[in-house]
Formats: C-alpha cells, sequence, structure tokens
C-alpha cells in the first residue's frame, strides 16, 4: 500500500461497529502493540455479534488465557472493513474495544499527536 493511500489515525478513533442488525459509534483505543482487535463481552452480546469463529491463546499482561474469536463490520475514518475481535471483560476498562494489528495493517498510520475526536 502506497502511503499516500493512508489514513491518519489518532491514539483514539471514533468507529462504528456492527453486529447482527445492531450498530454503536464509540471511541476506540488505538494499540500499535496488540496483534489482535479486542471487544468488550457485554458490548458483543448487546450488538448480537458472532458466531464465534475459533477460540486462541491470547497473552496479555494478565497472563495467557485462551478468547473466543468473533467478526464485525467495522468503520474507522470514513473506511469500512470486516475484522475479527476477541472477546474478553473489558468493562473495568476505559474503552470497550481495542483495534490492534490486524485492522491497522488495512492502511492506517497513527499519528500520537492527533487530538481524541469528540464522542
Amino acid at each position: 500500500m502506497d502511503l499516500k493511500d493512508s489514513v491518519v489515525i489518532g491514539l483514539v478513533e471514533k468507529i462504528i461497529i456492527k453486529g447482527n442488525g445492531k450498530s454503536k459509534t464509540l471511541l476506540a483505543k488505538i494499540d500499535t502493540g496488540a496483534t489482535k482487535s479486542s471487544i468488550d463481552t457485554g458490548l458483543a452480546k448487546k450488538l448480537s455479534i458472532g458466531p464465534v469463529l475459533r477460540s486462541r491463546l491470547i497473552k496479555s499482561a494478565h497472563g495467557s488465557r485462551f478468547r473466543p474469536i468473533v467478526e464485525a463490520d467495522i468503520v474507522i475514518a470514513k473506511k469500512r472493513m470486516k475484522a475479527e475481535f476477541t472477546v474478553a471483560d473489558r468493562s473495568h476498562m476505559k474503552y470497550t474495544v481495542l483495534i490492534g494489528q490486524n485492522v491497522l495493517h488495512n492502511g492506517f498510520i497513527i499519528d500520537p499527536s492527533k487530538k481524541e475526536v469528540e464522542k
């Protein structure tokens, strides 16, 4: 991909995530260190995201554990795509969705100085 075709995003971005007939606009944390994107269990259930495609061993600061993987349609900076998300309890975190490398390799450049968009 040519850099001129890339979209510049910040460390926090407004996204739209779509499940089976339901969608939600929210702020997501951009994490270049995360291999896979992640969605909160409660949000995935609320949006009827599923079925579970498979499970994968995920290593995090909290240890290693198997997490279910689901697919959802997302829109980031006007770019629409399907993406896989691990499902985890993120209710104690500020952002219920984390966007990782599996989405970022679709033509995004991260500028940490770009300010958080308003909800």
